[in-house]
């Protein structure tokens, strides 16, 4: 079960998800037509470590680099290399770094200068099916009812939600219990309680839900290689509501009432 979070506990995850997000905000800017793959992960490298954190997935059972950034049928995990983007692509950035000993994670899908209408409707479901998962992060509500939230936006604009790769507790470990399926009925699964930390991340084909990981051991694609889409936020359940961690506590006039 997902430990519990003091406050001066969550305010390190706070920061460690600021660093995050503020990153990809860099890294969106930076993802123009002609940049490598490779770039952008010195990037994000350099953003992180400028913030005095640490990178959370370099050496993350031997992955080999700062970020992961999946380009079109790739769904999460594409290596950094050599890869230019192109106009027209869509690009999974998931990144993750550490600060005071607690994990920040979070991840964002961004165009590449001009892209077909049905790639800007990807990325927008998938992220209003994220919003639709941190909405039932409240207090005696089950993990269940996140995964079904997402499951159900997602199927309703004619998207498939992958099976394979799932949301996760976070805390001192970059994933920690519970897993946070993006899928499956309500009302199952484990209760929320205040001081619980997730990371919510649907991830959303055009296609059928299927992926396969390509020899590289890491990199997952669509199996009938239809675009993909990915979006995550670290979320913090409190007695008023979820506190996603890269933006500031929201309740604070309700607790000091």
């Amino acid at each position: 079960m997902s430990v519990q979070k003091s406050w001066p506990e969550l305010q390190k995850m706070h920061r460690a998800c600021t660093i995050v997000v503020d990153t990809l905000r860099v890294l969106a800017e930076a993802a123009q037509p002609g940049v490598t793959t490779r770039e952008m992960d010195g990037i994000a490298r350099d953003c992180i470590e400028k913030a005095g954190a640490r990178p959370a997935f370099l050496g993350y059972r031997g992955y080999p680099a700062t970020l992961c950034i999946s380009v079109n049928e790739e769904v999460v995990h594409g290596i950094p290399g050599p890869r230019r983007l192109q106009e027209g692509d869509i690009v999974g950035l998931d990144l993750g770094c550490i600060v005071g000993g607690f994990y920040g994670d979070a991840a964002r899908t961004v165009a590449v200068g001009k892209v077909s209408d049905e790639s800007a409707r990807l990325l927008r479901v998938t992220e209003e099916a994220l919003f639709a998962g941190i909405g039932m992060c409240q207090p005696r509500h089950r993990v269940g009812d996140i995964g079904h939230a997402v499951q159900r936006h997602a199927e309703a604009h004619g998207y498939s939600v992958v099976r394979e790769f799932v949301g996760h507790g976070i805390g001192t470990s970059l994933h920690e219990d519970p897993q946070v399926p993006n899928y499956g009925p309500a009302g199952r699964r484990e209760r929320l309680v205040p001081g619980m930390c997730l990371a919510i991340e649907p991830m959303l084909n055009v296609g059928g839900p299927a992926v396969r990981v390509l020899d590289d051991g890491w990199t997952a694609v669509t199996a009938d290689r239809s675009r993909s889409a990915h979006f995550e936020l670290t979320v913090a359940v409190t007695e008023h509501g979820p506190w996603i961690l890269s933006e500031p506590y929201p309740y604070a006039e309700a607790a000091h009432a």
